[in-house]
Parts: C-alpha cells; structure tokens; sequence
C-alpha cells in the first residue's frame, strides 16, 4: 500500500488514545532497547522517547513515506526500514511495542510466539490491533466491492477478519510468556467533518482497495462506499457524528 501520513494522521487523536492506555499497562521502569514496529509516522514512538528517554527507541516500518515523515518530526529514535513481518533483530528487545500494524499480517499463530522470543528476559510484548471488522464500517467495504465493475478485480482482496479472538491470543502465547494480560475496548469515538468515517477507513483499511482502482473508479467506489456508512452513521444535529470502534489488547511478559 502507497501510505499516505497526511491522510492517517487527519484523525490523529482517537488513533493515539489506544497507544497511551497500551503504554499505561506497560510496567517496566527502565529498559534498555525499545522497539515501535509498525512505528508510521512516529506519533507514537514519541511516547516511548518521553516514557523511556535513556532507551535506546527504535522505529520499524516498510513505509517509507511514513518513515520521512517520522524523521522529520521527531529527534531521540533510530529508524530503519524494514518489512515487519521478516524483522529479524540482532539482539532481544526489553519492550516490543506494536500499536495498530500486526492486524496487516498473516499467521499470527507464528508471528506473537515469534516476537516474544525476540525478547530479552523479562522483557515485554505490548500490542494494540483494531478488531472492528465487523462493524457496518468495514462490512460495507465488502458489499460496495460485490455492488459495483470493480468486483473482479478486488473480490480477492476481501477474506475473514485479521484479527482472532482474544482467548485464541491466549493460547498462541501461554507458553511463551510468563504472563499474559488480554484485553478489548470499544471506544465511541466522536468524529466531526463530512463523511468522517468514511475518511477514518480512507486512511488505513478502505486504502487498500482504493489503490488498485483507476482514478475514476476509486472516486466512484469511495462515493458508493460513503453512502452505504452515512447512513450507518449519520450526523448528529450539531454535526458530530458518534463511530464506536473496539480494540484488541495483549501485554505479554517474558520469564526471568
């Protein structure tokens, strides 16, 4: 996907609560090596910076649109860019932090047990990732894609949810972690502005079915796709309008 930091960050608010309370859950005073993988366009890894300021922080993400964003914002992190999904670190990390990038990946079965063995003794795993797949916001991506030309092409871009139930994380991790905390919020986040929650998915996961339209035909899927979630979430009369989303949790701590 072509990331685009100007639009992920229209909504950069709501997008960073779920980071802070992640980070809050984290009870480690003093590590050594910080990893924000999946780190975008470093609004985030600049709350490892101020949490942990003599750690050594490092941001990984394959983006390098985002990466140059994040270079240019924030000072105190090493950057590299890097597909996740292969990240092979030299040495254990004390917190692997991953906030809203590890629902973009496959085999999560491998992937979790993966990362926490990427850990130092006691070390930690933080991750935060969207489960909001089943709401009207993302099922009606599914059916403006069945609705129009364009099926053909992007039907195989559609498959199940990404992300698992929490009980399934569980299991992945149990023997990899001495301790496990799992967790799901649903935030009721209050957009404002035309089409919000269409322009919430246009900046990550409506995005990827954008790109492989001709222009006009993205102009006419995201129209199509704005009406369906318009009437989902109309305005209130002040024009606010209320975009509940839940969230998936895991913080995992590595034995001594």
């Amino acid at each position: 996907m072509r990331w685009s930091p100007e639009q992920y960050l229209r909504f950069a608010e709501p997008r960073l609560r779920p980071a802070l309370d992640l980070l809050a859950r984290v009870g480690l005073a003093a590590p050594t090596r910080v990893c924000d993988l999946g780190c975008g366009a470093g609004n985030v890894t600049r709350l490892l910076v101020q949490r942990w300021p003599r750690a050594d922080v490092v941001g990984i993400d394959d983006s390098a649109a985002m990466l140059e964003r994040a270079r240019h914002t924030l000072q105190g992190a090493r950057w590299m860019r890097h597909d996740i999904a292969r990240w092979h670190p030299d040495e254990p990390f004390d917190v692997i932090f991953s906030n809203a990038a590890l629902h973009w990946l496959p085999n999560h079965e491998h992937l979790l047990p993966s990362l926490a063995a990427r850990l130092a003794p006691g070390g930690v795993l933080a991750v935060q990732m969207p489960r909001n797949f089943d709401a009207p916001s993302h099922t009606a991506i599914a059916d403006t894609v069945h609705a129009g030309p364009w099926a053909g092409r992007l039907a195989t871009l559609l498959g199940p949810a990404p992300v698992a139930e929490p009980a399934a994380y569980f299991e992945m991790l149990r023997k990899h972690a001495a301790e496990i905390d799992i967790w799901e919020t649903e935030y009721l986040q209050v957009l404002t502005g035309d089409d919000p929650v269409k322009e919430w998915t246009k900046g990550t996961w409506l995005k990827r079915f954008l790109d492989p339209l001709t222009p006009p035909e993205a102009a006419a899927f995201e129209a199509a796709y704005a009406e369906r979630v318009r009437a989902t979430y109309p305005p209130l009369p002040d024009g606010r309008t209320l975009f509940p989303f839940r969230r998936l949790f895991i913080v995992a701590r590595r034995g001594d």
